[in-house]
């Protein structure tokens, strides 16, 4: 009997190593690809020269300090991907049969808003792992973080904590409030049912 639920066992492993290795190598196709098209470092100076792009230190430290313990708490500790929450999410979506969670680190989302689509894929999610491990290659992790804070969405069309600190709240990214700071955290995870405006309403 042990010697079945052994073999049982390794087949399920093979078999799962040759699905991910199937849409890993997809995901390495898609990245090359990329950037191919356009290059990180060209994204990445694009997103760098828009008007409202702030450095780090031009941003209010509670703001900085609550997204990434909301988004990825783990951020200076892993190198692009965070393999707990990843496995976490993976079990999570096994057992519901759905793509519910992502699993995605700071850097990963980086990636997507950088360099792909929000489709939501296997192939897609080899992809932004990929560009996230180039990301933690050749920058630092307060230049990943600058530049993630400067990309992300927080609804009503604003891109980045400048637009969107100026359109609420007509201050400055620096002058944000503990309480501002975490409405806008909020507006992370879901800009269209959670924002400043909704709230206000």
């Amino acid at each position: 009997m042990k010697k079945i639920i052994f073999r049982l066992f390794v087949i399920i492993i093979l078999i799962a190593l040759i699905f991910c290795g199937f849409y890993a190598y997809q995901g390495y196709k898609i990245y090359q690809d990329v950037i191919e098209e356009k290059n990180i470092e060209q994204r990445v100076a694009e997103l760098q020269n828009k008007e409202d792009y702030v450095k780090l230190d031009e941003i209010a430290d509670v703001y900085v300090e609550l997204v990434v313990e909301s988004e990825d708490h783990r951020f200076y500790q892993h190198h692009g991907v965070d393999y707990i929450g990843l496995t976490r999410a993976m079990l999570t979506n096994l057992a519901t049969w759905s793509y519910k969670e992502g699993g995605s680190t700071i850097t990963q989302q980086l990636a997507k808003n950088l360099c792909l689509s929000f489709e939501k894929s296997l192939d897609r999610k080899f992809a932004e792992v990929f560009i996230a491990w180039q990301l933690e290659r050749d920058y630092s992790k307060d230049e990943i973080l600058e530049m993630y804070l400067n990309i992300t969405y927080l609804g009503e069309g604003n891109y980045g904590i400048k637009a969107a600190s100026n359109y609420y709240y007509n201050v400055e990214p620096s002058q944000l409030t503990k309480e501002q700071a975490e409405v806008l955290v909020r507006t992370l995870k879901s800009p269209s049912v959670y924002n400043p405006s909704i709230i206000n309403e």
